[in-house]
């Protein structure tokens, strides 16, 4: 079953519809916001996967982030990976495990 994004044209909702069998049904297809059936189909959005590795080298300590930035758990530790990397010190495997544990919500539960 494809699932599809639509775009409400009276109130510019992007919802998304399971679309099955011909194009009649397409036509059916409301707004869940203000019920318009007037609705367009647009580019559904994806996930690009990188690795730690394009992470940390396309990460730039010095540019300074907002609040999101930290919300991502994979963010944690990245700031000092990559000082320690461009300063040539390696932090070791327990700096590792600890970011790891932050990471994962565990560093939090062992400090409380």
């Amino acid at each position: 079953m494809p699932i599809f994004e639509y775009e409400c044209a009276r109130c510019g909702l992007v919802s998304s519809h399971v679309v099955m069998g011909s194009s009649r049904r397409r036509e059916r297809l409301g707004c869940p916001e203000c019920k318009s059936v007037r609705m367009r189909r647009v580019m559904s959005s994806f996930a690009v996967v990188e690795s730690e590795a394009s992470r940390l080298s396309s990460f730039d300590a010095s540019k300074p982030r907002d609040d999101s930035y930290y919300r991502d758990s994979r963010n944690v530790g990245l700031w000092a990976k990559k000082r320690a990397k461009q300063m040539g010190v390696d932090l070791g495997s327990k700096f590792e495990a600890t970011v790891e544990k932050a990471r994962s919500g565990k560093l939090i539960k062992e400090m409380t």
